[in-house]
């Protein structure tokens, strides 16, 4: 029975997905769900000044069997009005046509005229716009124009008032466009029927079809209410105020037949919709990969890509192997023949240019003394990369496999990633621009979209609840980027969501509308990393974007499609890592050794020591407290380890750990797997951990060419059936043929495949592990300079200072805290000591920073005043003063931090003061302050408590430099049976067993706090605290945090007793009880005695002492070398506090606590 064909009576031609960012709500898998119900054969996509959804739109139709028709509605400048296309407050929305791409010729000059509307753009004042001139290029070619509707240019004139000047628009679109333009016309709620009169008597007194479009910007008339809240978040206002943008309910996706009634009496103007879907047959084409034609500058002839790709192999491979020894069990001829295979393969699969491309600008990089990574991801397998500089490890050494990174059996583009300097990565960037062409080189866009926790924010402030409530609710949506959960089921898995719309009517339509809008792009960001080079101008093969207040344009086409597109992505990586080895060797050399990181001897003793020891503070992936236990276990002693730790240390295959290291140590046997195959096993203690290997087990035992094993691998690893069924039978049948046994088989099949589920790539852990190795070899036998360039690269970072800071003092190297005498912009190296980084303190700027520094030169401050005079004031300002005296940075000139703190009006005038001078030339550049008499004197202050002084510390540094505030409590500590953490946690990682419970009684300052709710609706408290050893966290369930949470706040003093439980991550410590240290204290205190010069001072002393206690006070003053001794009673509290306040009045000579 034959199909009965419906022809259709309406196709949409103007339809808004969410790539109109912050405008449409139409996901497009709903637009072409419409289509299919609606039985349209054909539907557009229309965006706004973008074609970012045009290449998965043209896919995804395809797919649903629907013609995509690809648009896009463009702002258009006829250069005919006075305020031209710059946004101003009170102007009206600039007017916009909608091309249509009817051509393959069409969606080319489509593209080219999206990417001019970006890329001709100078500055962020002026929309994305096209001008009407352009057209006459022949950039309309192939493109069909509807006029815009009502916010088209000739609508927009009618309006106005000015039929002359809509009659020119129209005229100057005709010339370009001839019988492909369109008269659009749209009847949403409340549309002009009097300009629509007109447009339809100009279109039939100028010839142009009529066409009727309904704009789309959400799926039904019921989402009207979120798609307006949407407007609302995009333009920064409320919903409630007037003054802002708002579509009509009718805004929504029509179906045919709601058109058809609604331009019943204009049947033309929908029967043209389907001629001009009937016109429009092209899509977003596809490219094999694109690469530019590799261009040596230094040859006066081109060789072919390949000769010239093979040439640099083999030069290449001489001049390794002249300073790199062969590897054991490996001869010249091997390495010879293995590049040979790989210049075999890489030509045959015409990736030559590649190769080239990548090794020219690494070569580059470190002849610009740019710090490259040895290498990563499966590349570090190919002895052709090795060659060519591209990575630095040798793929015979670790027995690495090259069809792991480019199988012949599998054609797909090589990719390698490449890690460089974080500092110094936009060099490279900028010399690939300059070799290959600005128009050439781009990023790749990235699209952040509206999750659950921000459009709930987002959409609470548009509807003006109050933020409170907001902030409450937002914060039960569990935030995990790695795997968001959904609005939806975040709502349903928390009760407080319900209570609160019982209660709320607000909260109902609140989370509505937030669902409505989950999911829908925000905003346009670019890779972290990627880039595209191409072969011409990339707007010849994609649409471009560009930022005006970036310096490189951007793909319009996110990663997926970019590659379908053809164009090749490279990966520039900025790694902190190299950042640190490089300043290392550079402070290293100041000695006059030469630390040359690529020829490090891979055996030494005092690194694998040190490793063993789990002492990885600062150790490239090493320094986690699973790793630091991991290690304690494995007591490495070879590079093998470390590559076999970094594979291991995974959810999954960390329980094999265990097995490695008693396998290692001799405790247990290594198992036989098969003795085919033992040997490929071996270096692995009989455990399977690298994908490398399970390749190597196909090709050994069951005759798999290596081609053939890493499809077999990836067969595996994606779990398909009918792959594995295939691939089970393949394999069995190969090992039956080598005399296997068929149940053999069978038990190897299940057992690869379970390894291939996780298995790891051996040449990115071969090659993090030497990057793990030279971490680790330098801080080994350079630690002061390492631990400096660490903490450089990690300044932002406090609490990575901190245990920076930590490790340097058990290290026994002394930390010099922050001083305008010997700080600069690093932290910088002295003898066994290290210097504290001025841009480390927080409030003082890195302007402020390079200024102070600057001014000191060679030539040290001789005073405050001094100080006062060389500084510029516009730039000392108050915060950097604040931030410098809180952090002791002027303790070098023996001034108090109070005195300085109470007189800060004070130095900020004398500073100014001095400055005009300055500039007035009443001090000559020889003078000085004290030439001129202007003395600087500041007021008395009262002195600072120790707690006081720290903590203004902890706020400018982020820790406690000069002491701890337990340091007050060492007497009673040791009394009441508490433990250190340091010594607490180092004696938890050095058990065998992991997963045990211990228990303990630590001390600690509470330096944050936060409440969190459960998914069962408790709320826990999340406890950061710290003592002289560090800083640490502690969970308080919600039994506790009802009894303990108020003693449990920032700043306070307490004992904890603790329940510490091992994990992969470290230990967790769970709050079973908490004391207030200073009442504790004073429990344990039975007696004080004060030292004192003077008997007047028991008037400032008495007001200090709290009653209500049993402990005695005695007094002692000293006069004429004598000792005279009163009590002043045995009634009194005291307590730390107490004597630290009493400690602070001058003339107290002494206090002793007994």
């Amino acid at each position: 029975m034959r199909k009965t064909l419906i022809k259709p009576c309406f196709i949409h031609l103007r339809v808004h997905s969410s790539y109109s960012l912050l405008e449409g709500a139409l996901k497009i898998e709903k637009i072409i769900s419409h289509a299919v119900q609606d039985r349209e054969p054909a539907i557009a996509i229309t965006d706004t000044n973008n074609l970012f959804g045009a290449f998965e739109f043209s896919q995804k139709c395809f797919k649903a069997g629907i013609q995509p028709i690809i648009g896009c509605q463009l702002t258009i400048d006829f250069q005919d009005e006075k305020h031209g296309m710059h946004l101003a407050r009170h102007q009206p929305p600039h007017p916009s046509v909608v091309l249509l791409a009817a051509t393959d010729k069409g969606y080319a000059n489509l593209v080219r005229l999206v990417s001019r509307a970006y890329l001709d753009r100078r500055d962020d004042l002026t929309p994305p716009h096209i001008q009407a001139a352009w057209l006459d290029d022949g950039l309309a070619e192939g493109m069909i124009v509807l006029t815009g509707g009502s916010s088209g240019p000739i609508n927009h004139i009618l309006a106005a008032e000015n039929p002359d000047r809509a009659l020119k628009r129209l005229d100057i679109l005709h010339a370009a466009f001839a019988d492909r333009l369109y008269i659009e016309l749209q009847r949403h709620k409340f549309y002009n029927q009097a300009i629509e009169q007109r447009l339809i008597d100009l279109a039939y007194k100028k010839g142009f079809p009529l066409v009727a479009t309904n704009e789309a910007f959400f799926l039904k008339s019921e989402d009207y209410e979120a798609h307006d809240a949407l407007l609302a978040i995009a333009e920064g206002k409320v919903v409630s105020v007037g003054e802002r943008r708002r579509v009509t309910a009718d805004h929504y996706l029509k179906n045919g037949q709601e058109m058809a009634q609604l331009f019943a009496d204009l049947p033309e103007a929908l029967d043209n919709t389907v001629e001009i879907a009937k016109r429009c047959h092209t899509c977003t084409p596809t490219n094999k990969p694109i690469l530019p034609r590799f261009v040596n500058h230094g040859r006066d002839h081109l060789s072919s890509e390949a000769e010239e790709m093979a040439k640099q192999a083999r030069e290449g491979l001489k001049e390794r192997l002249k300073t790199t020894a062969l590897s054991v069990g490996y001869s010249l001829e091997d390495y010879e023949k293995r590049l040979e295979y790989e210049i075999s393969i890489i030509i045959g699969m015409q990736f030559s240019g590649y190769f080239l491309i990548v090794s020219d600008f690494i070569k580059w990089a470190k002849a610009h003394g740019i710090a490259v990574g040895p290498g990563r991801g499966s590349g570090a397998g190919s002895l052709v990369a090795y060659a060519l500089m591209i990575t630095d490890i040798d793929p015979l050494r670790f027995s690495l496999l090259f069809e792991r990174f480019l199988n012949p059996d599998r054609v797909s583009m090589p990719d390698f990633d490449i890690d460089f300097c974080q500092e110094r990565r936009e060099e490279i960037i900028h010399y690939v621009q300059q070799k290959y062409g600005y128009d050439q080189v781009a990023q790749i866009i990235t699209f952040g979209t509206l999750q659950a926790r921000a459009v709930l924010r987002d959409v609470g402030r548009v509807l003006e609840m109050p933020y409170g409530q907001v902030d409450r609710l937002s914060k039960l949506i569990p935030s995990n980027p790695s795997n968001p959960v959904s609005l939806a089921k975040a709502v349903a898995n928390e009760p407080k969501f319900d209570e609160e719309q019982q209660k709320d009517p607000v909260v109902n339509r609140w989370i509505d509308i937030a669902n409505r809008l989950e999911g829908l792009y925000r905003h346009a960001s670019t890779h972290a990393a990627g880039l595209v080079i191409g072969d011409r101008p990339l707007w010849q093969l994609v649409p471009m974007y560009r930022d005006p207040r970036a310096n490189m344009p951007v793909t319009q086409f996110s990663m997926k499609y970019i590659e379908q597109a053809g164009l090749v992505k490279f990966d520039f990586l900025g790694l902190k890592t190299l950042s640190v080895l490089q300043m290392t060797v550079r402070f290293i050399a100041r000695k006059g050794i030469k630390v040359d990181l690529a020829h490090l001897p891979l055996n030494d003793t005092e690194t694998y020591l040190m490793l063993s020891c789990g002492e990885t503070v600062g150790v490239f992936q090493l320094e986690s407290a699973g790793m630091r236990k991991a290690l304690l276990g494995m007591k490495p002693d070879r590079i093998e380890d470390i590559i076999a730790l970094l594979a291991l240390y995974r959810p999954g295959p960390m329980e094999n750990i265990p097995t490695y290291n008693a396998c290692k140590h001799g405790k247990e046997a290594i198992a036989s797997i098969h003795p085919k195959i033992d040997h490929i096993v071996e270096e692995t203690q009989g455990v399977i951990i690298y994908q490398e290997q399970v390749m190597q087990i196909a090709q050994v035992l069951s005759g798999y060419s290596l081609g053939e094993a890493d499809l077999l691998r990836r067969a595996m690893g994606k779990k398909i059936r009918q792959e594995m069924d295939e691939q089970r039978t393949r394999f069995i049948d190969g090992a039956v043929r080598g005399g296997v046994s068929k149940e053999q088989a069978h038990a190897i099949f299940d057992l690869l495949a379970k390894f291939a589920d996780y298995g790891f790539n051996k040449s990115h852990a071969a090659a993090y592990a030497i990057l793990s190795y030279q971490t680790a070899y330098l801080k080994a036998h350079y630690p002061v300079e390492f631990l400096a360039a660490s903490m450089t690269y990690d300044m932002s970072n406090t609490d990575k200072i901190n245990d920076f800071r930590h490790e340097a003092e058990r290290l026994s190297i002394r930390i010099v805290p922050p001083s305008i005498q010997t700080s600069s912009r690093i932290f910088e190296v002295g003898h066994n000591k290290i210097y504290y980084s001025l841009a480390a303190v927080r409030g003082v700027g890195e302007l402020a920073m390079e200024h102070i520094v600057a001014c000191r030169g060679d030539k040290p401050f001789k005073s405050l005043e001094n100080f006062c005079e060389r500084i510029d004031p516009r730039i000392v300002n108050r915060r950097v003063w604040e931030g410098l005296i809180n952090a002791g940075a002027f303790d070098c000139l023996g001034i108090l931090r109070e005195t300085l703190s109470a007189g800060l009006e004070t130095l900020i005038a004398y500073s100014q003061r001095l400055a005009e001078d300055q500039n007035s030339g009443q001090i000559d550049i020889f003078g000085t302050a004290h030439d001129s008499g202007k003395m600087l004197f500041l007021p008395e202050a009262t002195p600072w408590m120790c707690a006081e002084k720290l903590h203004r510390e902890f706020q400018a540094v982020g820790f406690y430099i000069s002491a701890h505030p337990l340091d007050e409590y060492k007497l009673f500590l040791a009394k009441m049976g508490v433990q250190e953490w340091g010594s607490f946690a180092k004696a938890v990682y050095k058990r065998v067993n992991t997963g045990r419970r211990s228990s303990a009684v630590l001390a600690g300052m509470v330096n944050a706090r936060k409440i969190r709710n459960t998914r069962s609706g408790h709320k826990i408290g999340i406890i950061q605290l710290s003592d002289a050893s560090g800083q640490y966290e502690a969970v308080l369930f919600a039994k506790e945090l009802v009894q303990f949470g108020q003693l449990l706040e920032p700043g306070h003093s307490v004992a904890i007793k603790v329940d510490a439980e091992e994990n992969p991550e470290g230990i967790r410590l769970r709050i079973l009880a908490a004391q207030s240290l200073e009442d504790k204290a004073r429990q344990l205190q039975k007696a004080m005695r004060l030292y004192l010069n003077s008997s007047d001072l028991i008037k400032k002393i008495a007001p200090l002492l709290i009653s209500g206690g049993d402990s005695e006070v005695r007094l002692i003053f000293i006069k004429d070398k004598r000792e005279i001794e009163m009590t002043l009673g045995t009634h009194f509290r005291i307590g730390p506090h107490t004597a630290a306040a009493i400690q602070a009045v001058r003339g107290v000579m002494n206090i002793e606590l007994i």
